[in-house]
């Protein structure tokens, strides 16, 4: 999910090369990121742990609020303890209730004045390590991780409430232990309007009726990001025996057909990495106010409908949400300070479906395009936020730690590992880590030290702990990384070459049958501005003003600005204001906002979109909106 990476406010240092065969041990100059407390949650799992949750909550649409109750059945590790600490945002606490085995008992509790980033501590007392608390509670419309639609915003004309939870936002509508560290089952009763569907990260039965009563079970431990809740207007439509898409009515016949390769998909992943443990892989598509691609909700990926153009051009983005069932969700980080063992995996998860799937050439272009991607970030990216293991996150939010670093450079490491020791050998080494961690949280002193028993040790004179160190925990890119290359790419090269010279008109460049990534390439290799002259030839050959590709438009945009080509901006609002996906709208915000004359076409811009985006979109659209500091003005 969720790429602006938080880091240490010391730059790490590469330790000295030292033999393959040496153990990994921490160096004296090398950050400890051993398992320590979460600086991002108030809980105290030492003492405590939540083992299970029932929720029985009522969704009320027109309220906007979630109500009811949370049982957490928990265990002491600590018998003397007489104190439960629970993350909370913006929570409205009804009452609490301690159960002692016999009779439900009223409980003191306080809530703490409220942290901007972390929310505020529910402190319950207890007579005893009680071995259950319910907690009666509603959330507030403004829930930072849920999303109130309106009729008016869904294609259905139906309300539609979605959550993200990711990275600290279940606390907002759920009083929990909000750490990746602490994984829990759970149930859930949820009643909402007869005729709206409820779903969640548990056990959807595609047959379901609609009667508003609905009541889900998850048997799989796992972390509160992953809790997830939606309830709209969605039917569903199968694509395999254990695999479809729930989506708007009028959504639902071409998701599917988009995604039809899904089963390919899993087969890949489990012939790679073992079985799919989760039972059902199904897909929601939410509405495009969603902020992200997709997230990894266990048995019920959220997906966004950007992705749907129809060619099957932009489905690496299921391949990287089901290896998330592998990567992240079956052994996941354990707090956010280690994001690149959700994401760097997944990336590289994703990366060798889309191969077995699709073909190497796709799967090589996509590398060279994530690659350049990286390339951009570090431009602009402190030497501290560069790693790979950081230190714990204190005083940072860590919504920002999801950037290219965690995404690219972690998959770009673990190709430099298959690279050194070889497809079969390191496929076997990677399943074993998922098998022997599954269901777990993890962090990355432990891999680092799994590496080193179970790779390095094993085939000597592959690969050093210092070349490894290097990759954990210095920035940039390590001069052993070999980039990706394309040799489709250099077709699109010469091209373009060609076009900017005045050799070729672009009406000849729409015949090259380029697909989505080659187009991408296209775009991103152009320099910073282009005449309007050239800008009106490309957008009156290649139409790519109102283009329904997310992808292509996200690049186009900035460009037209850079390049004062003011004829797109109809269009870009046009696609502004119907999408809340970050990736696809940040960089034209930020492009618009480095003028003060950009910055006021998209303030207006963003008043309009403003009812449709996620709390977190929005955060992310008024912080790149703000006006420059007068010292920033002066030239």
């Amino acid at each position: 999910m969720f790429r602006m990476l938080i880091a240490a406010a010391l730059a790490l240092v590469l330790t000295a090369c030292k033999p393959a065969a040496e153990t990994a041990a921490p160096a004296a100059n090398v950050v400890d990121t051993r398992d320590v407390p979460d600086p991002n949650s108030y809980a105290t799992p030492d003492t405590v742990r939540i083992q299970h949750l029932v929720l029985d909550l009522r969704a009320d649409m027109v309220a906007r609020t979630l109500a009811g109750s949370a049982e957490l059945h928990l265990k002491w590790a600590d018998e003397k303890a007489r104190e439960l600490v629970l993350d909370t945002r913006d929570l409205q606490i009804g009452g609490v209730q301690g159960f002692d085995g016999k009779t439900w008992k009223t409980l003191p509790y306080r809530l703490d004045a409220a942290d901007a980033v972390l929310g505020s501590a529910l402190r319950i007392k207890l007579p005893s390590a009680l071995p259950r608390v319910r907690i009666r509670y509603s959330t507030v419309p403004q829930a930072s991780g849920l999303q109130w639609l309106t009729p008016e915003m869904t294609s259905s004309k139906q309300p539609f409430m979605f959550s993200q939870s990711q990275a600290i936002h279940a606390r907002s509508w759920v009083p929990l232990q909000d750490t990746p560290g602490v994984r829990f089952t759970y149930d859930a009763r949820i009643r909402t309007d007869a005729g709206l569907m409820a779903l969640m990260s548990a056990d959807n039965d595609p047959k379901a009726v609609r009667d508003g009563d609905y009541r889900f079970s998850m048997p799989q431990k796992i972390p509160s990001y992953l809790l997830a809740i939606a309830v709209g207007d969605v039917v569903f439509k199968p694509i395999s025996s254990r695999s479809g898409v729930w989506a708007e009515p009028g959504v639902a016949d071409a998701a599917a057909a988009e995604f039809a390769d899904t089963e390919k998909m899993i087969q890949v992943a489990e012939k790679l990495y073992g079985p799919y443990q989760w039972g059902r892989y199904d897909m929601l598509i939410l509405p495009a106010s969603f902020p992200f691609g997709g997230m990894e909700n266990p048995r019920l990926s959220f997906i966004t409908p950007t992705v749907i153009v129809g060619d099957k051009s932009l489905t690496s983005l299921i391949a990287h949400e089901l290896a998330h069932s592998w990567s992240g969700n079956l052994v996941t980080n354990s707090s956010w300070k280690d994001i690149w063992l959700n994401e760097g995996f997944t990336s590289y998860v994703e990366n060798r479906i889309v191969e077995q799937v699709y073909g190497r050439e796709l799967a090589d272009m996509e590398n060279v395009i994530s690659q350049a991607g990286l390339a951009e970030t570090l431009k602009n990216t402190p030497p501290a936020d560069q790693v790979l293991a950081l230190p714990p996150l204190a005083g940072r939010d860590p919504d920002e730690a999801l950037s290219d670093v965690a995404y690219i450079k972690g998959q770009w490491f673990l190709m430099f590992l298959e690279q050194r020791f070889g497809r079969e050998t390191f496929d076997a080494f990677l399943r074993h880590w998922f098998t022997t961690h599954a269901f777990t949280s993890s962090h990355s002193t432990e891999f680092e030290r799994f590496l080193t028993v179970e790779l390095l040790e094993k085939h000597p004179g592959k690969a050093s702990i210092g070349e490894v160190r290097e990759w954990l925990h210095d920035p940039g890119i390590p001069s052993s990384a070999k980039p990706a290359v394309s040799t489709r790419f250099d077709a699109v090269d010469k091209a373009q070459a060609q076009w900017l010279a005045g050799d070729v008109p672009a009406g000849d460049l729409a015949g090259n049958g380029w697909g989505t990534q080659e187009w991408v390439r296209f775009l991103e290799r152009m320099p910073p501005a282009i005449t309007v002259a050239q800008a009106t030839e490309l957008d009156a050959a290649l139409h790519f003003s109102g283009t329904p590709n997310p992808e292509i438009a996200q690049r186009w945009y900035p460009l037209t600005v850079r390049s004062g080509y003011t004829t797109a901006r109809p269009a870009m609002e046009k696609f502004l204001t119907a999408i809340g996906r970050r990736k696809l709208i940040m960089p034209i915000y930020g492009e618009l906002a480095k003028s003060e004359e950009g910055r006021a076409f998209a303030a207006a811009v963003f008043e309009k979109a403003r009812p449709g985006y996620h709390p977190i979109t929005s955060a992310s659209v008024t912080e790149a909106l703000k006006a420059p500091a007068p010292e920033a003005q002066q030239p």
